[in-house]
């Protein structure tokens, strides 16, 4: 009965970690309860059948389980579960030579507060200064940093 009971538990242990690997990452009651069953399995493994039991069932933990884990995610069903997309995007540089601060231009689109900007016959992506811009709007450069262009409404008077 204790064999059946600690199979059981290091079962379920398994199914936990899968399910909180798979269906709901992060650390939630599935992840934490797994750990807590396959350390159950082993604290009974050696309270109730002795120290050669209880290292061969601490073997299957800690060695045989994290191979399951393994093998599921290199087969075709663990595959179908992992995101392998890859990020190709790139950043939009501008040439800092032709901009300077304090030169004068005008939106495009709106700035809420990330939004593109016509200045020197160079479109670029500019920030608003904290503010929302209008699109046709007259503004102009406050920073420039690596990749960021701020730029502030001029004011009209």
């Amino acid at each position: 009965m204790d064999i059946l009971a600690i199979v059981l538990l290091i079962f379920l242990g398994i199914v936990l970690l899968l399910i909180e690997f798979t269906v709901i990452p992060g650390v939630t009651i599935a992840g934490i309860g797994g750990f807590l069953l396959l350390a159950a399995s082993v604290y009974i493994a050696f309270s109730e059948l002795g120290n050669a039991a209880g290292f061969i069932t601490l073997a299957v933990v800690l060695v045989i389980s994290p191979l399951l884990f393994y093998y599921f995610f290199k087969s075709r069903a663990g595959k179908k579960m992992i995101l392998d997309s890859e990020i190709d995007g790139v950043i939009e540089n501008f040439n800092p030579e032709n901009l300077k601060v304090g030169d004068i231009g005008k939106t495009i689109g709106r700035l809420a507060p990330i939004g593109k900007i016509k200045i020197n016959g160079e479109i670029v992506e500019a920030q608003s200064n904290g503010s929302f811009i209008d699109h046709q709007t007259n503004v102009r450069i406050l920073k420039i940093q690596q990749n960021k262009i701020i730029v502030e409404p001029l004011k009209v008077e």
